[in-house]
């Protein structure tokens, strides 16, 4: 998916298209990181959807996650009991925005409201539909009253705060160990070190945030001396692996790539279609030959080895094409004279879209096209740019990421329930299913573990029934260090982490001695 921008109006990940600068980045100094990014956000305000699962640097939350994906106090002084429909937070003491303002719980109503009102249309304006409103007793007090239980409140407060009254284009003013300090869109954003941050202060007082969309262009400047560490794809990284003064570091995520079918189109319509070229594709030669072994096989939304998922849902890495055929015959879909197979008087016939400078997923288009030859299903390629994508997401597929190790409502709510069908990158497809709208909306609304735990293996088990996506791989996120430091703590990563994982620990990171 892209990035949470205007878009849910628009999204969550744009991977806006980026130039490189025209001067090249020098060598940075010891206080001083240059961070290479793929993915440029559309706004540095958490209202309107930057960062709001942690990571942003410039803000802080209600609370924040470690790296084990466990909840730790942030802004609050401590993580309160969540039972009913009231939450209550106590704010810490002598914390200060980046202009001095003093935090209070002014401004936590008003970030929150702000994301609420309808207004500014804000592309996580869902993700907090159960908050009914937030007051402010006194300065250092927030109380959320919920519409109804929601389990996942605590979650959703790594919400970044911003001051009240601030504009939504204004410059980004937060609590963080990071200040704003420039923005060139299309290149870079500058920050500098909150020598007044509330927590510990960073060791690196100069951070850029350097961003190059091309997988190749961006692994050249990491070769060239450009940037302190950079994300690549698992096979970009091979060049710098047993090279002095290079590390290598490869992460564990939720985050998948499939292919999302547009269910309202004859051909990716069709079940049997669906079904069929999930049995074609060969996912173990995509982990071994696209992920360079940085992955493992993908058959659902909720990733293997967290508690959530379903152990139910699972599949074959091997490709079954005998299946795959006898799959198709059986629906009406025979083989014509060039080897596509045709129904009522319709060819097996569609376009499958991937992001131009994305060369993992071109990759992985290109070996789903293949397998899918195979079977007799012809699948046209098209490398294209987001926003082309964007126009095309009801009409064609295209190979999409997602996923989160997160509370299950993450992400899932918005690309399955029909509420949200159509909706930019969230249900693009086009899904309606009573019966899983209802096991969401229990999800959501149940305080009762095993209750959830039970809604959500049925919504795994529906999602595979009905072949929404075609899962292909879970990754390993890669990333290429340069220097020696201490502080790097990977933890589990979700598909949105430009602004979090790995690269968002630089906060913490110190030059070994």
């Amino acid at each position: 998916m892209r990035r949470r921008s205007a878009l849910f109006g628009v999204i969550v990940l744009a991977l806006t298209a980026c130039s490189a600068p025209s001067q090249p980045v020098a060598a940075p100094a010891q206080d001083t990181a240059v961070l290479g990014l793929g993915s440029e956000p559309d706004s540095l305000n958490p209202v309107l959807g930057y960062a709001p699962d942690g990571g942003a640097l410039v803000f802080d939350g209600l609370v924040r996650r470690t790296p084990d994906l466990e909840l730790e106090p942030a802004l609050a002084e401590s993580l309160p009991p969540v039972d009913g429909e009231k939450v209550t937070f106590t704010l810490r003491q002598g914390v200060t925005f980046h202009d001095g303002k003093a935090l209070t719980s002014a401004d936590v109503v008003y970030t929150y409201e702000q994301v609420l009102k309808p207004a500014n249309n804000s592309p996580i304006r869902g993700d907090y539909a159960a908050i009914e409103k937030v007051e402010a007793p006194d300065p250092r007090t927030v109380v959320f009253h919920l519409k109804h239980p929601y389990a996942p409140i605590l979650q959703r407060a790594t919400l970044g705060i911003v001051p009240d009254g601030s504009a939504l284009s204004g410059t980004p003013v937060g609590t963080g160990p990071y200040a704003f300090v420039s923005w060139t869109k299309g290149d870079k954003i500058t920050l500098k070190a909150n020598e007044r941050y509330w927590g510990d202060a960073p060791a690196i007082k100069n951070l850029v945030l350097a961003y190059t969309s091309d997988d190749n262009a961006r692994a050249t400047r990491m070769a060239a001396g450009e940037f302190t560490a950079t994300e690549l794809p698992p096979k970009a990284v091979a060049r710098f692996r047993n090279q002095q003064g290079m590390t290598v570091h490869e992460v564990p995520t939720a985050d998948y790539r499939g292919v999302m079918f547009p269910l309202e189109q004859p051909v990716t319509g069709d079940l049997a279609v669906r079904k069929a070229l999930g049995l074609a594709v060969d996912r173990a030669a995509m982990v071994s030959a696209i992920l360079a072994g940085a992955g493992r096989p993908a058959f659902g939304p909720v990733a293997p080895d967290t508690s959530w998922h379903n152990p139910a849902v699972a599949g074959s890495p091997a490709p079954d094409r005998a299946r795959a055929v006898a799959t198709l015959e059986q629906a009406g879909w025979k083989a014509g004279a060039d080897g596509i197979r045709v129904k009522d008087g319709t060819a097996a016939r569609f376009t499958l879209m991937y992001p131009a400078g994305d060369s993992l997923r071109k990759e992985l288009a290109l070996a789903v096209a293949s397998d899918a030859k195979q079977v007799g299903i012809d699948v046209r390629l098209a490398g294209l740019d987001w926003d082309a994508i964007d126009q095309r997401l009801s009409k064609d597929a295209l190979i999409m990421g997602w996923g989160s190790p997160f509370d299950p409502d993450y992400t899932n709510y918005e690309l399955f329930h029909s509420s949200f069908s159509g909706q930019g990158y969230f249900n693009p497809g086009h899904y309606k299913n009573p019966d899983v709208d209802r096991l969401l909306d229990t999800g959501r609304r149940s305080s009762d573990q095993t209750a959830r735990k039970k809604a959500y293996d049925e919504v795994q088990r529906r999602i595979s029934d009905d072949a929404v996506w075609l899962y292909l791989v879970y990754l390993k996120h890669t990333y290429v260090v340069r220097g020696n430091w201490t502080g790097l703590t990977p933890g589990v990563e979700a598909h949105e982490h430009a602004t979090g994982g790995l690269l968002g620990t630089v906060v913490s990171w110190k030059p070994a001695s």
